[in-house]
């Protein structure tokens, strides 16, 4: 049981980092720009998006620090604000050849295009 106050906040923080991470439509996003900076209509086309459907990730991640966007003429370029983000999905890649079994067989955590399991 977390009964320190500090402890729970930090948690809480945490979960939240990791909610950016979660939605496979900003996880397709983030992974598009490990390739470097992108137009929106360049990264809608990669991950399979429409560009609204983009644009309001793209938004969320930027709003959360994990992407950040920069003008040049008439188009808007986003880039992983942090060399740290690319640097955390490099390692879930790496655990991920290491765990991928039971990631994929877990009953507890479904992927979205599975129905839940009992």
């Amino acid at each position: 049981m977390l009964t320190h106050p500090a402890q729970h906040m930090q948690i809480e923080l945490v979960a939240k980092l990791f909610r950016g991470f979660s939605d496979p439509s900003r996880l397709a996003l983030l992974e598009a720009l490990r390739g470097g900076p992108r137009t929106v209509n360049e990264l809608a086309e990669t991950a399979g998006l429409s560009q609204p459907n983009t644009s309001n990730h793209l938004s969320c991640l930027r709003d959360c620090g994990l992407v950040k966007s920069t003008q040049h003429g008439r188009y808007v370029r986003y880039q992983l604000a942090d060399p740290r983000v690319e640097a955390l999905m490099a390692t879930a890649d790496d655990l991920l050849r290491e765990v991928a079994t039971g990631i994929y067989t877990c009953s507890r955590y479904t992927l979205d295009s599975e129905s839940p399991r009992p």
